[in-house]
């Protein structure tokens, strides 16, 4: 319990840090990097904890107007702004958890982490965008419009919106995320 304590206060942290650092008007998500940690090494479970804390920040992020583009779509129906913030966030660590632990299951047979972790850092980026890109297209299609200014909306989602986190710091970071779970590993045995 205390291990998930601390990510989740390291999820808030990072969170409310990422709401100053953009990338245009995208703020890079940092958040993942300790739901990956937590998923893989204390479950699916404690990933879908550690993604709900993520969604909550998130969601408050948008009803305060802390984030701006988040207070459009919470300005245009705040429950279902809950229902994807925290969705997106409580699958992305879910199902990183249950990729993870599939995978290390094989990957322990080769004395490494290394692509479980790899696997885990692509799945809670791809879950996350995905849903709140099928809860924009659901639900806040106008929101979306006015986010792309004119540009092709499919073009804006992947490239804007889901490019910038997943290629520029998932992916990029997984290795540090790997070296850490080892050393957590090792100072647990």
């Amino acid at each position: 319990m205390v291990g998930i304590a601390v990510l989740a206060a390291l999820v808030v942290v990072l969170q409310l840090l990422s709401s100053v650092i953009k990338i245009g008007t995208v703020s890079i998500t940092l958040t993942l990097i300790p739901i990956v940690v937590g998923a893989a090494f204390y479950g699916p479970g404690a990933g879908a904890i550690l993604g709900t804390v993520f969604g909550l920040v998130v969601y408050i992020n948008s009803a305060t107007g802390a984030d701006t583009g988040g207070n459009l779509v919470f300005l245009a129906n705040p429950f279902l702004c809950a229902v994807v913030c925290i969705g997106k966030g409580t699958l992305s660590g879910w199902c990183a958890g249950h990729v993870y632990r599939l995978v290390a299951r094989k990957d322990a047979a080769l004395g490494r982490n290394a692509v479980a972790v790899l696997l885990a850092a692509i799945t809670a980026p791809v879950v996350n965008t995905g849903v709140f890109l099928l809860g924009m297209v659901l639900f806040f299609q106008e929101t979306l419009r006015a986010w792309a200014a004119g540009s092709a909306l499919l073009t804006y989602a992947l490239f804007t919106l889901a490019g910038v986190n997943f290629l520029g710091l998932n992916l990029v970071l997984s290795p540090a995320v790997s070296t850490l779970i080892r050393a957590i590993r090792k100072t647990h045995n």
